[in-house]
Parts: structure tokens; C-alpha cells; sequence
């Protein structure tokens, strides 16, 4: 089991459920998925991009990631509908924790001038979405096959109704939040 995981049975249910005066354990905030993307606006032009990127988030991730493809035609960036875009994994259970232990401890830190998260980019349903600008800051990336710098978002979904009770989920578990 996940060290994440049991952080959050032992220390962070029993405090979420004090905190909100839960009496129901299955109205206890939990986090339900994580959703990684890498979108690659290049890889019209050059396929390889595309590669690298699925190449690295399934070294990120442990997973295998699945082809987005262009929903709309947009002739500005010479774009038609139906052309790979980038790369998306969605994590659940076991690697999920994995992940997050990861991001919180070594990805994160590792982030050039960090100083913590913005407490603010919750979006009113209780989940948190990040950009990283370099997925170089995640120990298991190639850096000498990535060329230039390629971002990533990082969606994470919670069970929380509210933001402050996804706010004090993601503290417990030990999310770098900004001191206000």
C-alpha cells in the first residue's frame, strides 16, 4: 500500500471528519482520480514530438498514455480535426497515491524559485488543477530525449463538494500550498 495512502486512513479521514463534523465516514473527502496531460501544439508538424511525449508521461506516470486528437479544425495554427495534440493519462488507486507522493515530494520541490501552490485554482466542485512548465523537475524523465521544454497539467479530482474541504484534503496530504 501506498505510504500516501496510509497518511490519509490513519491521520487525514480522522481529521477531515472532526473538522466538517462528518458522522457519515463516506461523506469524507477523498481524492478520486488524477488526470495528467502534455499537450503538444507542435505535433502537427513534427510527429516526433508526439512520441517523446507519450514516451515521458509513461515514464511519469507508470501508465500508458492515450493520443488526444484535435476536436475542432482551426486553420490559424494549421490544425484539422482529427490530429493527434498531445497525451492524457487518468490514475486511480495504487497509482494514483504513487503519483501524488511523487509530485508532492521530489517533483514540486524540484521546481525552480518554489515558494508553493496557489491556494486558488480550485474550480467551485472541489478540484485542483496545476501546470508544471518543464516535466524535467520528475526524476524519471530522459532529459536528453525531451528538446525545449514541454509542460504538463495535472488535474487532481476529489470527492469534496466544497473547495475548502478539497483545500484541507490536499493540506493534509500534504500539498505546498501558499501562505496567504
Amino acid at each position: 500500500m501506498a505510504r500516501l495512502q496510509n497518511k490519509y486512513r490513519e491521520e487525514v479521514f480522522p481529521q477531515l471528519q472532526k473538522e466538517f463534523e462528518l458522522t457519515n465516514p463516506m461523506q469524507v473527502p477523498k481524492v478520486s482520480k488524477i488526470t495528467c496531460n502534455i499537450g503538444v501544439g507542435e505535433a502537427s508538424r513534427n510527429a516526433k514530438l508526439l512520441d517523446v511525449a507519450m514516451e515521458q508521461l509513461a515514464n511519469i506516470t507508470g501508465q500508458l498514455p492515450e493520443v488526444r486528437k484535435a476536436r475542432k479544425s482551426i486553420a490559424a495554427f494549421k490544425l484539422r480535426e482529427g490530429m493527434p495534440v498531445g497525451a492524457r493519462v487518468t490514475l486511480r488507486r495504487e497509482r494514483m497515491y504513487e503519483f501524488l507522493d511523487r509530485l508532492i515530494c521530489i517533483g514540486l520541490p524540484r521546481v525552480r524559485d518554489f515558494r508553493g501552490i496557489s491556494a486558488n485554482a480550485f474550480d467551485g466542485r472541489g478540484n485542483y488543477t496545476l501546470g508544471i512548465r518543464d516535466i524535467l523537475v520528475f526524476p524519471e524523465v530522459d532529459y536528453q530525449k525531451v528538446e525545449g521544454t514541454m509542460g504538463m497539467n495535472i488535474t487532481i479530482t476529489t470527492s469534496a463538494p466544497t473547495d475548502d474541504q478539497a483545500r484541507s484534503l490536499l493540506a493534509g496530504m500534504g500539498m505546498p500550498f501558499k501562505s496567504r
